[in-house]
């Protein structure tokens, strides 16, 4: 017997190009309701600085592939060795699904697939107030979190030198000849097309003041920046310089943009570095950006770094404080060095009741039926939520015409600039739920659009994958709770590996699709761990290190990237480290 007509799936690839609609032929077969509704756009690999920020690309599949998958002989079931009890069914003497005992998910082999995340753009306007008078004084951040882009890193030569009041972000000029430094906690970003608003609130006297928009930033002695120079005549000046150990080279001739300036006149810097390719302007910000660039240069000197900003006050400047008042930082586009890449052909999919360890004749249809199949599977649908994924609406009841698909973020900003937590699968919906006990929640306006690391789990297995979930805590493990810390001890399914208390898991057994719980958070005052993390592991990555997707705050939203922090089960990072338990749904 083979798989569903081979004919029709060969039409629709006949016109593939190397990447495939996640959609496949069919949407989520868990959500049968919505099945015919619901249509996913191809979510395409990035291709530069600009193009999308995250894909599952697949390649042209021809006859060769279904000719594979075209199961006539009989199927075998094996029990594997080890624990937990672990069936693998093969088709003459090729792994066809692999099943697992109390477990939902099971593991084919599929089309190989590269899930791919590059840089998010991003914008910080500064709507948070810092530090917090509340926090001890070791605790207090002065920039805070870049909403999307990373936490800012404030650098000389004293940190009350740096504040946020709802709007702008304030580099107060206290001394002279000492440079002052705030760049966003990102290392890895080449390409990138940047700009920043700011203005001096006094013209300078003595002696000129100066805000440069960084980029390629390594360290405080090495960096290129385009500065405007505020002059105490009133003129602006724009130069390009680099900065390589501690020596400055002037990479275009200084630009005098305007004169007799007034204090607080907001100046726009932009930058676009593409390669070795330097582009500079800069103008009024109350006057149209100019159409041409001021500056168009080339040096290969540092080929990724942060960007952010820095504020000097030259030496002799006499009329200080003087204060770089910052009401915009944005990163229109940019790329990573080494984007996190996964190439893989397992595919995950979801069993409509656990697997009891018994091989019967209605289980061998259902992986017949899945043979070959490019349905959305849990890794599809998981990767859908990615910075860049395109929405989908639904057109079936209890969720029509809410998006169900498409770029998440993680929940709204509290007075700080930190994220809040809570936002729910149907929070993301922005629909009110009633679970399976009859508990009704309600939507949140402020959520919309948002999942936080449980929400994500739970609308990727839950909503998407058709397993029930629970209003809270529940203890039955025939429902997935909604906190994480309930979900390491009660979701359903089956447990993995586990923490022995000093040592993450080793985790031998981990597959595609298994949740990943940490307890990743620091300074958690419980007198006894408590997990606070979930995310669903996806597989080795280009340099064959263990990555896992998660919704995190940082990263505002799912990915599988290293901002604020690797994605990765190996190394010496906080999750590598606080890896407490992997479980099975």
């Amino acid at each position: 017997m083979s798989i569903t007509s081979r004919r029709s799936l060969l039409a629709v690839f006949a016109a593939s190009a190397a990447s495939v609609p996640l959609s496949g032929l069919a949407a989520a077969p868990a959500r049968a309701a919505e099945s015919a509704a619901l249509s996913v756009q191809s979510f395409s690999a990035p291709a530069g600085l600009g193009s999308a920020r995250s894909s599952v690309t697949l390649a042209p599949l021809d006859a060769s592939f279904f000719t594979q998958v075209t199961l006539n002989t009989p199927l075998t079931a094996t029990l594997l060795p080890g624990t937990p009890a672990r069936t693998e069914v093969t088709s003459g003497g090729k792994r066809i699904a692999l099943l697992t005992k109390g477990a939902r998910t099971v593991v084919l082999p599929g089309p190989e697939r590269t899930f791919t995340e590059n840089k998010q753009p991003f914008v910080d306007d500064f709507q948070r107030t810092l530090p917090d008078p509340a926090l001890p004084v070791v605790e207090r951040q002065y920039w805070g979190s870049s909403p999307g882009g990373g936490s800012w890193s404030t650098l000389g030569p004293a940190e009350t030198d740096y504040s946020v009041v709802p709007g702008t972000g304030v580099i107060a000029l206290t001394t002279d000849f000492a440079s002052r430094h705030v760049s966003v906690r990102d290392d890895e970003i080449t390409d990138v097309d940047v700009r920043a608003v700011a203005k001096l609130d006094k013209v300078p006297a003595g002696q000129a003041c100066s805000y440069a928009l960084s980029f390629g930033y390594q360290d405080t002695h090495n960096n290129y920046r385009a500065r405007l120079s505020f002059l105490t005549s009133g003129a602006v000046e724009l130069r390009v310089e680099k900065e390589f150990a501690d020596s400055v080279t002037q990479l275009s001739a200084a630009l005098t943009l305007a004169t007799g300036v007034p204090a607080g006149t907001n100046w726009t810097i932009r930058v676009r570095r593409e390669g070795a390719r330097i582009q500079v302007k800069a103008w009024r910000s109350d006057l149209a950006e100019p159409s041409s660039w001021a500056v168009d240069v080339s040096d290969s000197t540092f080929t990724k770094g942060r960007v952010g900003l820095r504020a000097l006050a030259n030496e002799g400047c006499t009329n200080l404080p003087v204060k770089v008042v910052v009401s915009r930082f944005q990163v229109d586009a940019a790329t990573w060095e080494a984007p996190p890449s996964v190439t893989h052909s397992d595919w995950v999919r979801v069993l409509p009741q656990p697997f009891d360890g018994t091989w019967t004749p209605e289980l061998e249809q259902t992986i017949r039926g899945w043979a070959g199949s490019t349905a959305p599977d849990v890794l599809a649908h998981a990767a859908m939520f990615l910075a860049g994924a395109p929405a989908v609406t639904s057109g079936a009841v209890p969720t029509k015409d809410k998006q169900v698909l498409g770029e998440a973020g993680y929940g709204y900003l509290d007075p700080q600039g930190y994220r809040y937590e809570g936002a729910d699968f149907h929070e993301y919906m922005n629909l009110g739920w009633t679970f399976p006990d009859g508990t009704y929640t309600g939507p949140s306006s402020k959520q919309v659009g948002n999942l936080d690391c449980s929400g994500y789990t739970r609308m990727v297995y839950g909503y998407h994958m058709g397993v029930p979930m629970a209003a809270g805590e529940d203890t039955s493990k025939s429902r997935i709770p909604r906190k994480s810390r309930n979900m390491v001890d009660h979701a359903p399914g089956v447990r993995i590996d586990r923490t022995d208390g000093t040592n993450p898991p080793a985790a031998a057994l981990l597959q595609p699709g298994d949740l990943v719980l940490f307890n990743a958070d620091s300074g958690d005052d419980n007198p006894t761990v408590t997990v606070d993390h979930v995310g669903i592991y996806l597989g080795r990555d280009a340099v064959g290190k263990r990555r896992f997707l998660s919704s995190r705050k940082t990263g505002n939203g799912p990915t599988m990237s290293d901002l604020g922090g690797a994605s990765l089960l190996d190394g010496t990072g906080t999750y590598a480290k606080k890896l407490h338990t992997v479980h099975r749904i």
